[in-house]
């Protein structure tokens, strides 16, 4: 029973062509389908925010998850009537849009498992928005994505 207790729901996304990343499901209100026309863009902002939606009559900041760790924008290969999937993750009364290419599956982790971010394999810029990496049964890297540290970024945090 002790195992079990170990083990953590994750929502697992690709990121990029070929990277797998992870968010826990206890930092995820809600997974919705967001037009880019619903996007309202924002002057003067970086690159990685795409801009604000209405949610839930609430204005909702979105993120382009995968430009802000360094990866190609969603927006280049992102055809402007198609969907795009936002991830809004939580942290106390604050909540982000975190924009992926696409989801695959629930899957469970063995929070001991989970190996820190280090410096060796990620940047600087992008290990402060991980909790760490686990490795699956095939040997790949998975991502771990701290949802806090995302939505604590100073690059946004005075909007939010």
């Amino acid at each position: 029973m002790l195992e079990a207790e170990q083990d953590q729901k994750f929502l697992t996304f690709h990121l990029g062509d070929k990277d797998t990343a992870v968010i826990s499901l206890s930092n995820i209100t809600e997974v919705l389908q967001v037009s880019p026309l619903e996007i309202c863009g924002v002057p003067q902002m970086p690159s990685c925010v795409a801009g604000i939606y209405n949610w839930r009559g609430e204005m909702l900041w979105l993120i382009d998850i995968e430009n802000m760790l360094g990866y190609e924008s969603l927006a280049k290969n992102h055809n402007i009537t198609s969907k795009m999937m936002a991830v809004v993750v939580r942290k106390e009364d604050k909540y982000l849009g975190l924009l992926v290419r696409q989801l695959m599956d629930i899957e469970s982790f063995d929070r001991d498992s989970l190996k820190p971010a280090n410096l060796d394999l990620f940047s600087h810029e992008i290990a402060s928005f991980l909790e760490g990496y686990f490795i699956d049964l095939n040997e790949k890297m998975i991502i771990s994505l701290d949802a806090k540290s995302i939505i604590d970024s100073p690059m946004w945090s005075i909007h939010n």
